[in-house]
């Protein structure tokens, strides 16, 4: 069982408030919840697009599998392609090293390193690698939830919410679980959205927790409700805790977008996130379907304007 101390970090590190985690005392080194400790606030830091962070606060030369999945993790997210797959190999070579006896590491150093590995390959676009690393039948609830990710980023609600299905028959009900299908309602739409957000408006009673990525999470349903000024507030909240938070940018982008009469403003974050953040999904999908339109418009030139005779 958890410590209370590691139960806070963990809950923390799951409603996305990461400054939290990193700011929570770190135990002493001798004690059972030193690694895993450490290896949320690395992925804290990792979240907050501080890799260099997260590689600066890990214990160096250490052999505990967990510490060298997250090392490589912060390393792969920060790599050129050319030193990516390098770094994924290495990421290889630990999910198959766990499977032996002679490992520095607790069974729950060899969890984290599952999960670990599968969110690299994930963002490195390796899917069918991601899901074999983490296990199809795998009881650790994280490797769940990021299978869960997985799936709704490929637009397969189905399967994520098959796999909730099967959580459900083994893991305790908590506070994960309950994040997990709040993440499935938010993409399915399921029951108008109320679950994703009651989830979220319960999470942010809490005056305890300070939590950007909530406050865009709900943002984000108060859009799909329709509930625009709610939605704004929220946004506006997040982006004064994390200014430069993308995802919070972006639904900003489509919160304003929605009231024409506020059509300067969202040019405005239009291109704050398009400066900011250029590799954005959202800024990426956008200049697709500019050039696209673009070359349409090249196929059929507008003749000149008829002028009447005199």
């Amino acid at each position: 069982m958890d410590s209370s101390e590691l139960y806070a970090v963990k809950r923390q590190f799951f409603l996305g408030a990461f400054k939290s985690v990193i700011a929570h005392p770190a135990p002493d080194v001798d004690a059972a919840d030193y690694i895993p400790t450490l290896v949320y606030q690395a992925r804290a830091h990792i979240a907050l697009g501080d890799a260099s962070g997260a590689i600066a606060i890990l214990p160096s030369g250490s052999e505990n599998v967990a510490v060298k999945a997250v090392s490589a993790l912060a390393r792969c997210v920060s790599a050129d392609s050319a030193s990516q797959e390098s770094i994924l190999e290495e990421l290889r070579d630990l999910a198959v090293e766990i499977e032996g006896e002679d490992v520095e590491g607790t069974d729950r150093d060899k969890f984290a390193v599952r999960v670990l590995a599968g969110t690299a390959f994930a963002r490195a676009g390796e899917v069918e690698e991601a899901l074999e690393t983490l296990g199809s039948e795998t009881e650790d609830l994280e490797a769940v939830a990021v299978i869960v990710q997985i799936y709704l980023s490929i637009n397969r609600p189905d399967r994520a919410k098959k796999e909730f299905e099967r959580a459900k028959n083994w893991a305790e009900d908590d506070l994960l679980l309950q994040l997990i299908e709040s993440s499935i309602g938010l993409v399915a739409s399921r029951d108008g959205y109320s679950n994703a957000n009651s989830f979220y408006t319960e999470q942010l009673g809490n005056p305890t927790l300070s939590s950007p990525h909530i406050l865009t999470a709900r943002g984000v349903t108060r859009i799909l409700r329709n509930e625009i000024p709610e939605a704004k507030s929220d946004l506006e909240e997040s982006l004064q805790q994390q200014n430069n938070d993308a995802e919070a940018l972006a639904a900003a982008v489509v919160a304003a977008g929605i009231d024409a009469k506020k059509a300067d403003e969202a040019e405005e974050l239009w291109t704050r996130l398009s400066t900011e953040h250029p590799a954005h999904p959202l800024v990426v999908d956008v200049a697709q379907k500019a050039g696209l339109f673009d070359e349409a418009c090249a196929k059929y030139p507008v003749p000149p304007l008829a002028v009447a005779a005199a």
